[in-house]
């Protein structure tokens, strides 16, 4: 299993398109094969803070999120509402 923290910091006028775009995103990632959990959650001490949980069964499914119609429409739709560039680390479940 490959686990992938996405962080993600957000302008703040744009929280409530980011969260309908990122949960458009979720909904779908969530019936692609491969992939076992994908969640958005955001940091309850800095609002603008946000985290994708994403889970697959192996790189395979990892590479093959990544040219999905709402993974490329997603990255296109958040790419200015973020304050920061965003970024990621993948975990292996031991």
């Amino acid at each position: 299993m490959i686990i992938t923290l996405a962080f993600l910091d957000i302008k703040p006028e744009c929280v409530a398109a980011f969260i309908e775009a990122s949960t458009a995103n979720a909904v779908a990632s969530r019936t692609e094969p491969g992939v076992t959990r994908f969640d958005l959650v955001r940091q309850l001490d800095v609002p603008t803070n946000f985290t994708l949980v994403e889970e697959y069964r192996d790189i395979d499914a990892v590479e093959a999120h990544r040219t999905t119609e709402h993974y490329l429409t997603w990255k296109a739709a958040v790419a200015d509402m973020q304050a920061t560039p965003r970024y990621s680390h993948r975990y292996e479940i031991l």
